[in-house]
């Protein structure tokens, strides 16, 4: 998956657990909740895995439910939200190619059913 180029910047990942998946289908931002914030090793390891998410064909139904945000020291870098049943991936960000906005992955990858895991991690219990 393409990542922003801004990527490199990134001091902390925001895991956001969406608690409204229709309204991604044409929204200008991402929503829902903080479920846990990864820094250092842990918020790299994380975009490696979405560096390493081979393309796929997409499916329709883009309801996403787990997303990120990535900052800097300073400010929001950007924002990705997934949807691992239609394998769509919608990347928010300023001045980000439109052929960057909407992406596909495999989400029956290695990487994604990790990247799955650990979002599902941060879920109490």
């Amino acid at each position: 998956m393409l990542l922003p180029l801004t990527h490199g910047k990134t001091e902390l990942i925001e895991v956001v657990r969406i608690t409204d998946p229709a309204r991604h289908i044409s929204s200008g931002d991402l929503d829902g909740e903080t479920a846990e914030i990864w820094e250092g090793d842990q918020a790299q390891q994380a975009l490696s895995l979405i560096a390493e998410l081979p393309g796929s064909e997409l499916y329709r139904c883009f309801l996403p439910g787990w997303g990120i945000r990535a900052h800097n020291s300073t400010d929001q870098l950007f924002e990705i939200a997934f949807c691992f049943r239609c394998h769509g991936a919608r990347v928010w960000g300023p001045d980000l190619p439109i052929e960057q906005q909407g992406q596909t992955f495999d989400a029956e990858s290695p990487a994604a059913r990790e990247l799955l895991r650990r979002f599902r991690s941060c879920l109490p219990g």
